[in-house]
């Protein structure tokens, strides 16, 4: 691969244009940064050179510091560089501190180290598309090029810590607004105006201002420290297992208290630190674990070209189908949806309605585009508009004969070259497809509630799957932005099936003597976003039982069947719809506990012929956590075993953004990685003593465990079931 570089080139009117140089974004790395100090000195020393201006090549300035590195300095691949070095020797001396002007011309991109090294330079000239922000949050550490400094001083205290602690890039109006940038052009004049700009600079026609020295904009010091103590308060109640936001707001103020350079100091010491954490380790692997979910070996590998897909069919206008819908339009898609009569229809319609018009209320879209794009969707009635789909997306209720007379529908109806899909989340696609002669472009499509919402795509191929049908869906996943993982075809493929123990696993221990609200709120200090009690509520019970019981029918031997939820059905709880389960809810839909449920778990235990165990009422939340995620990962792995996931790290990517895992625990097998094999191993078979086979470590854990390696790790296995 070729090296990231910058050029320099000196015009007749003295001014040093310096072009970082690395595609596709323009990422800073190491090379990247020293050839940036190279040329700097160049242009320092040269009589001819009176100003300079940076920019970047092809429409980008820099879509900031290059995260391979962050991967290579963790594994120990290449050493860091002294804390300090880039802030302040390149950053801070070389640039911000030249005795020639410099100005940044800013097109396309400036996130992170790219508008970091933008802020360092006497004044910014933007596009006003352009894109400035410092994301870095993400990531696990904090701005490491002067950001946490120079942020504020241009912006104000508050704004800074917004686009910060958030991770939420502006506009180049914006920031012009704001007093980040100081001029807006249009990009054919990017350049000749921050030539000019520098030039003016040098004639005392313009300001020359070192952003990390200014003040104006900093609030009192009394004021500021209020604003930062608020910053801490919202930072610890909306992550309170994260360190590096409360890092990033002590950096912030030690600038503010002590002064400019003592905070760059601070700031680089503190992100040396923040790099080598487990946080920041965890989401460097999900960044680029969900890169990585678009490479499907035998598939992506091919040469195949996506098929351009010009319009989309979607059978059933429930909350799934509507969402499907509603995330097709807003990417421009036309959609047909098909019901089975009028009142239905117009129902479907109206959810989808709906969902575009939370989006006007949130100020993320305007009345004319909610009209354009509801324009896009048109209701029919019967099959007789399918004879020019590219893709039809099945969406009705969970019943196979249903779904296999639909598909024979599909087949007289639709084009020969029309994707066949089903957004089935358990149900498999050989049984769908088995009275068709169309199942080389039979796939499932499943999408997860509520579609328009949720960011994973699964993508379920059968061994008959063509794999040109499994590129264009791909193409789709991507232009109706879900990161789509492609999995292999059995009951509930690989997300839901890797996830069936976690509610199982705490059913049992309910039925053990474990309080309901214990195990919630254990999952949830863990960092999910509900608890698995509070996620049967959401789902329903109806379904609850009916997905219950389709594992219990697959996987019998390690299936736990609780009576608990078919108990409480028998009397109309339900759920959050029915306003009661294993919550109350009231009118805002709020859960509160509800003591009427241990009723029931009496009534289930005495069914079920066990004791409550009175060691289970002394565990601690890390216990619990893994009682209810360990039968998790034992699961994940027979996925992988059986070649139904592709790798370990589209797990990863599945377990956050389908079933809300943290992602700063970088996904379920990343996790379990940290716990190790063995130890998982160790627990498990604990447990299968005490509670039976529900917890019995499978041969690809077992095996794991006794030679010390990885669960992530890849090895040659048989034959992938698909």
């Amino acid at each position: 691969m070729e090296k990231g570089r910058t050029t320099i080139e000196v015009g007749a009117d003295g001014v040093a244009v310096i072009t970082i140089v690395n595609p596709p974004v323009n990422s800073l790395s190491f090379d990247v940064l020293y050839s940036l100090k190279d040329n700097y000195e160049q242009a320092l020393k040269r009589n001819d050179v009176k100003a300079i201006v940076v920019t970047g090549s092809r429409g980008k300035f820099s879509g900031g510091f290059d995260i391979s590195a962050f991967s290579a300095i963790q594994g120990g691949k290449i050493g860091q560089p002294n804390a300090d070095f880039i802030s302040i020797e390149i950053v801070t001396n070389t640039l911000e501190g030249a005795k020639k002007p410099s100005v940044a011309a800013i097109d396309g991109l400036a996130l992170g180290g790219g508008l970091e090294i933008a802020m360092a330079c006497h004044a910014r000239i933007s596009t006003s598309n352009a894109q400035l922000g410092l994301p870095e949050l993400q990531l696990g550490v904090i701005p490491g090029f002067g950001g946490t400094q120079r942020l504020p001083r241009l912006v104000g205290l508050t704004k800074a810590l917004e686009m910060i602690l958030l991770s939420k890039s502006i506009k180049g109006e914006e920031a012009h607004s704001l007093g980040l940038i100081d001029a807006i052009v249009p990009p054919d004049q990017l350049v000749i105006a921050a030539r000019r700009w520098a030039l003016d600079i040098v004639e005392f026609k313009r300001p020359w201002i070192r952003s990390l020295f200014k003040t104006d904009k900093l609030e009192p010091l009394g004021e500021a420290r209020e604003i930062l103590k608020f910053a801490r308060a919202q930072a610890q109640k909306q992550a309170a297992n994260l360190q590096h936001p409360l890092v990033c707001i002590d950096v912030i103020e030690e600038g503010i208290v002590s002064g400019p350079l003592a905070g760059l100091r601070k700031e680089a010491s503190s992100f040396q630190h923040l790099l080598a954490s487990d946080t920041c380790k965890s989401l460097v692997h999900v960044f680029f674990a969900q890169r990585a979910t678009s490479k499907v070996p035998g598939i992506t590998n091919l040469g195949l070209t996506p098929r351009k897909t010009k319009k989309v069919a979607i059978l059933g206008g429930g909350l799934m189908g509507s969402g499907i819908v509603t995330a097709l339009i807003m990417s421009n898609y036309p959609v047909i949806l098909k019901e089975v009569n009028e009142d239905f229809l117009k129902a479907g319609i109206d959810r989808i309605k709906a969902n575009l018009q939370s989006r006007v209320k949130k100020g993320k879209m305007t009345d004319e585009k909610f009209e354009k794009t509801l324009s896009l969707v048109k209701g029919v009635l019967d099959y007789e508009s399918f004879r020019d789909v590219d893709i039809v997306i099945e969406a009705v209720i969970e019943n196979i004969s249903l779904k296999q007379q639909i598909f024979a529908d599909l087949e007289k109806y639709c084009p020969p070259h029309c994707i066949l899909a089903s957004n089935t989340s358990t149900i498999d696609l050989n049984l769908i497809g088995e009275k068709t002669n169309s199942q080389d472009r039979i796939v499932g499509a499943h999408f997860f509630s509520p579609a328009h919402v949720m960011p994973l795509l699964e993508i379920v191929r059968t061994n008959k799957t063509s794999p040109q049908v499994v590129v264009d869906l791909l193409d789709v996943g991507k232009k109706i932005r879900k990161t789509p993982i492609v999995v292999g075809n059995c009951t509930g493929f690989a997300v839901n099936r890797t996830f069936f123990p976690y509610t199982q696993s705490a059913l049992l221990f309910v039925d053990r003597g474990l309080d309901v609200y214990k195990i919630d709120r254990a999952c949830t200090k863990f960092g999910m976003p509900i608890g698995p009690f509070r996620m049967i509520d959401l789902v329903g019970f109806g379904v609850g039982v009916a997905t219950g019981m389709q594992y219990l029918q697959s996987f019998p031997d390690r299936s736990y069947k609780s009576l608990l939820l078919s108990l409480m059905l028998e009397d109309k709880r339900s759920g959050e719809a029915t306003r009661k389960g294993f919550y109350k809810y009231d009118n805002r839909r709020k859960a509160t506990v509800d003591p009427e449920i241990n009723m029931y778990i009496e009534k289930s235990r005495k069914m079920a012929g066990v004791t409550a165990d009175p060691k289970l009422l002394k565990i601690s939340d890390k216990e619990i956590v893994e009682m209810v995620f360990l039968p998790v990962v034992n699961e994940a792995c027979r996925v992988l075993d059986e070649g139904i996931a592709v790798k370990a790290s589209d797990l990863d990517i599945a377990s956050i953004m389908g079933m809300g895992f943290p992602p700063y625990r970088g996904g379920i097998i990343f996790w379990a990685d940290t716990l190790g094999a063995s130890y998982i191993h160790r627990r498990l078979e604990e447990w299968t003593k005490r509670y039976g086979d529900f917890f019995k470590p499978c041969s690809y854990l077992t095996e794991r465990a006794a030679k010390g390696i990885s669960l992530s790790a890849s090895v040659e296995r048989g034959k992938a079931r698909l």
